[in-house]
């Protein structure tokens, strides 16, 4: 079957089959995090939804480069461009300079996908290394008369731009709206309207990151970092911009007002959202003490969690819900994750041992194809996973001997579930890793021993060792670096 992927496109709202700008070549940016804190479930949801993508596009021949950028400087606290930047708020706090609080929770950023197994992006820019194209890129906003300067900051004018434009195409927002539900806060008394938001903002004398620009020294606007890094290492117009659905409205509706007014036209072909989480119905917040980062998932640290919970019990958990709709986090359901996910494992070490039959009684190629018809539905995992538990039931049924299947059936089940399984969702068998492990520490030890029976003269036991390994089929070597064990 011909594999053509559909993708819903937030900014069409409709599913469109994606068709790159200059094919084979797909360039792919995703919003990454502000670290300033540890992640959490929303950030795995994101950068797991993203992985499937990056993965399934690479599976269908494309070279992508995949951008995730990191928000080091310019995040405020509210989106009304007032508040102290969050990196500069927890290094005041921690007594540390801002880079260090960049370092260490990027670190643990990464360590966190690792353990989710996401692929690396192939580029990870910062905010703070690009200020230069961040600075020219408000150059041109302001030459085409979108922008304007107060009291040493730059803002962007809504309004003008809203005449030329659109402004809240993405996310469905009228100015109109916009003019009656902004919220008066403090220092917007500098902007023409509350709406407009900042390019450029003057650094008062407490704040600890500034750069020097042709309007005051200061720091970039949170919504201009995209914009600068997107075009710098995907050009003007690229395939997929992704994040969260909170990201929708300002920061990506902003990004796409910033490009039309430096350079005329939309930045992005297709804007892809994935949809929030929620904990046992409720927004997931510090106040409600249902805020669990991934480390205290992972470790079980925390007093709404009974347990710890590996890292492929989340991925698999998040990968059951289609990445557009909403997922409900519950203790419960994570445990029902874990359960049906090593039933799939099973599933798949059972093929080893299957005894194949003359003739099958089950078609793996209708497995096959279902599989397909649902990553390139929109990336639909909950739908390739449904179908990958009906193919684990035909195998127990063979196991059983109530169907059977040839060796070449076996031979493609295999391959369909490591392709779907381990390669495409990106699951680990987590169970198998712990007794490799094991295994290792077991065989150390054992060689040692034997290394010291055979320095004591000791040979019968350093041969009864030998000969019991062997009828577990392990074979021992002495060489000159020391005794070397593998598998017959």
């Amino acid at each position: 079957m011909e594999n053509k992927l559909t993708i819903y496109n937030t900014l069409t709202r409709k599913k469109e089959v994606f068709e790159p700008i200059n094919p084979p070549h797909v360039g792919m940016y995703v919003c990454g995090p502000t670290v300033y804190g540890d992640a959490h479930l929303g950030h795995a949801r994101s950068g797991i939804n993203f992985d499937i993508l990056f993965r399934y596009l690479k599976y269908l021949g494309y070279k992508v480069r995949y951008v995730r950028n990191i928000t080091d400087v310019g995040h405020l606290e509210n989106d009304a461009d007032s508040g102290e930047d969050k990196i500069q708020k927890k290094a005041r706090l921690d007594q540390l300079e801002p880079m260090e609080v960049v370092k260490y929770f990027t670190d643990r950023y990464h360590q966190n996908m690792d353990h989710l197994n996401n692929l690396h992006p192939s580029i990870e820019p910062t905010a703070s290394g690009h200020i230069i194209e961040q600075i020219e890129l408000v150059k041109k906003i302001l030459e085409n008369g979108y922008a304007y300067e107060s009291e040493g900051s730059l803002y962007f004018d809504v309004e003008k731009y809203n005449h030329d434009f659109q402004y809240g195409k993405l996310s469905g927002r009228r100015i109109e709206e916009l003019l009656q539900n902004t919220r008066e806060l403090a220092g917007q008394e500098e902007k023409k309207n509350a709406f407009d938001f900042a390019l450029w903002k003057k650094a008062d004398p407490k704040h600890i990151m500034h750069w020097p620009s042709p309007w005051s020294e200061g720091y970039p606007g949170w919504h201009l970092e995209c914009s600068a890094m997107g075009k710098k290492y995907l050009g003007e117009t690229f395939d997929i911009h992704g994040g969260g659905m909170d990201l929708l409205f300002p920061h990506h509706e902003s990004e796409i007002a910033q490009a039309n007014a430096a350079m005329g036209h939309d930045p992005v072909k297709y804007w892809m959202h994935n949809n929030m989480i929620t904990v046992n119905g409720q927004k997931m917040g510090k106040s409600l003490n249902n805020f669990i980062t991934l480390n205290e998932f992972f470790t079980g640290r925390h007093s709404a969690l009974d347990q710890a919970y590996k890292p492929m019990t989340i991925r698999f958990f998040i990968l059951q819900a289609h990445y557009r709709s909403p997922l409900d986090f519950s203790t419960d359901a994570l445990k029902a994750a874990e359960k049906g996910m090593h039933k799939l494992f099973e599933a798949y070490h059972l093929l080893e041992n299957l005894k194949p039959s003359k003739t099958s009684s089950i078609e793996i190629k209708s497995f096959e194809n279902k599989c397909f018809e649902a990553m390139n539905d929109d990336l639909n995992t909950p739908m390739v996973i449904a179908q990958l538990f009906e193919l684990a039931k035909a195998i127990n049924l063979v196991n059983s001997g109530r169907e059977s299947l040839t060796q070449n059936d076996i031979e493609q089940a295999k391959a369909l579930m490591k392709l779907f399984l381990f390669d495409l969702l990106g699951l680990k068998d987590e169970k198998q890793e712990d007794d490799s492990e094991l295994i290792d520490y077991l065989m150390g030890t054992l060689l040692k021993i034997r290394q010291e029976a055979k320095e004591k003269k000791d040979y019968a036991t350093a041969d009864m060792i030998r000969n019991e390994l062997a009828k577990l089929k392990i074979q021992i070597k002495d060489t000159k670096e020391g005794a070397k064990w593998s598998f017959l």
